[in-house]
């Protein structure tokens, strides 16, 4: 018979007793109080993932604890009444082998028809919400328009079409795109969404009545926008949303040419499952994106993706062999300067040393919050000032690993400090940060703490 594995208060009190370790000096080493400790080793109280961690570097398990710690749900809310693709709309959870794999969000798109039978709809309001839903061309035909604006597309003589040198157009194109991204470093996705999937119709359309050498550059820039809706709505809460996005992306990509994006997908969607903490999809999503990729750019994001989801694991070795092996992939990109013949840079662009910042994202979820800290101190004081999403993510990721260091007051100011940048850019995956907070706060109330508590309760 299969051995069942031991539940997580006697293995905690087990492991500590034969470290020779008070429960007393273990409430000093996680920063949870001993009633707290005493009633997880009893079997009264389940133990949180962030605690099963901590634990886990108190008493050199080696990420036994964390296997043993409940996996629960990704706090926030998982369902919404929003239209599909809408900033705040959420989806039911999916199975997460449906959404690693396969084009997740067929129940909430419209996804009955082929790309050139399918219309974009935009439903743009200043008092409500405003939605995006795709709908089969037939299907609008046949319910009717109580308002249409023609607007000079879609017209078989070929209307619309770019004419003789098409590289203007095309340059245009993607400095509106970098324009778009670091737009989207101050603002919430509902501001900047809108523009970002017209733009990426109207790239489409134009790719539709050109030649083919047009064409296919029209359609991967295209593509790199669709990307990047799908990373925005991810932003805004909408995960099925996000991976229907990054499906278009790549057919978009795989049209026009760039194998590459295929291979970066299963890379955004491993963040996906990074939220969710589910840390065994995390690093398959990311083998197998360094499987398929070809790129050393794609690849090294991929190898940092993987060790984000050893790390959520508790495998310290397999997170820093990972780490090293994104630095080499990506300083090798630099040196080949592998961006394509100008095309947009896959992924992120705003931090100056990534592979850095993430080693001390990845020290904190391994429970090493001191050494944590000490390494987003000083990366996040390298962050462009105009950058707020980045210095809101990291930042916030900062004060938490200050909080589970003990250091709660100086966790207090620096959340203080990043209350207008988050506030501003409306992210659904802050917020999982924001609520680690809350909660870390709560454990240790004093005056910073319950100060705060209101705008940290107000946030969704």
């Amino acid at each position: 018979m299969d051995q069942q594995p031991l539940p997580f208060g006697p293995e905690l009190r087990r492991l500590r007793l034969a470290a020779g370790i008070s429960l007393s000096r273990l409430s000093a080493l996680v920063h949870y109080s001993k009633s707290h400790l005493s009633k997880v080793e009893r079997g009264l109280k389940p133990p949180s993932r962030a605690l099963a961690r901590l634990c886990d570097t108190a008493l050199h398990a080696d990420g036994t604890l964390a296997e043993l710690a409940p996996v629960r749900p990704a706090p926030g809310p998982q369902h919404s009444t929003a239209p599909p693709g809408s900033p705040g709309a959420t989806a039911p959870h999916p199975g997460m082998r449906d959404a690693a794999y396969e084009s997740a969000g067929e129940d909430a798109y419209e996804d009955d028809q082929d790309d050139e039978g399918e219309v974009w709809l935009m439903h743009l309001s200043a008092e409500g919400p405003s939605w995006f839903q795709p709908v089969g061309r037939r299907k609008l035909m046949a319910a009717g328009a109580a308002s249409v604006i023609p607007l000079g597309l879609g017209h078989s003589d070929g209307h619309g079409a770019p004419r003789g040198d098409s590289s203007a157009l095309i340059g245009s194109a993607r400095a509106l795109f970098d324009q778009y991204r670091q737009l989207g470093q101050s603002a919430g996705p509902q501001l900047i969404l809108p523009p970002l999937i017209a733009q990426t119709h109207a790239l489409r359309e134009l790719a539709s009545r050109s030649g083919s050498r047009t064409r296919k550059e029209l359609l991967a820039l295209a593509s790199r926008y669709a990307e990047y809706v799908g990373w925005l709505v991810q932003e805004s809460g909408d995960d099925r949303g996000a991976l229907w996005w990054t499906e278009r992306a790549v057919r978009l990509a795989e049209a026009g040419g760039d194998h590459d994006l295929a291979a970066y997908a299963l890379v955004r969607r491993a963040l996906i499952t990074l939220y969710r903490d589910d840390a065994g999809q995390t690093v398959e999503l990311a083998r197998h994106a360094r499987e398929k990729a070809g790129p050393y750019r794609v690849r090294g994001l991929a190898a940092q993706r993987e060790a984000q989801g050893h790390a959520l694991g508790g495998d310290y070795d397999a997170c820093m062999r990972c780490l090293d092996q994104a630095r080499d992939l990506l300083a090798r990109a630099d040196e080949q300067a592998d961006t394509r013949d100008g095309a947009p840079v896959i992924g992120p662009t705003a931090l100056s040393d990534p592979v850095t910042m993430i080693t001390g994202w990845c020290l904190h979820d391994l429970g090493r919050p001191g050494e944590a800290a000490e390494i987003l101190d000083r990366e996040t004081a390298g962050l462009p000032e105009d950058a707020l999403r980045s210095r809101a993510r990291y930042g916030l990721r900062r004060a938490l690993a200050h909080a589970e260091a003990g250091e709660i007051d100086h966790a207090c100011a620096l959340t203080e400090a990043l209350v207008p940048a988050t506030e501003a850019v409306a992210s659904a995956t802050i917020a999982v940060d924001l609520r680690r907070l809350a909660h870390a706060f709560a454990r240790r109330p004093t005056s910073a703490t319950r100060a705060l508590a209101p705008w940290l309760a107000s946030r969704p």
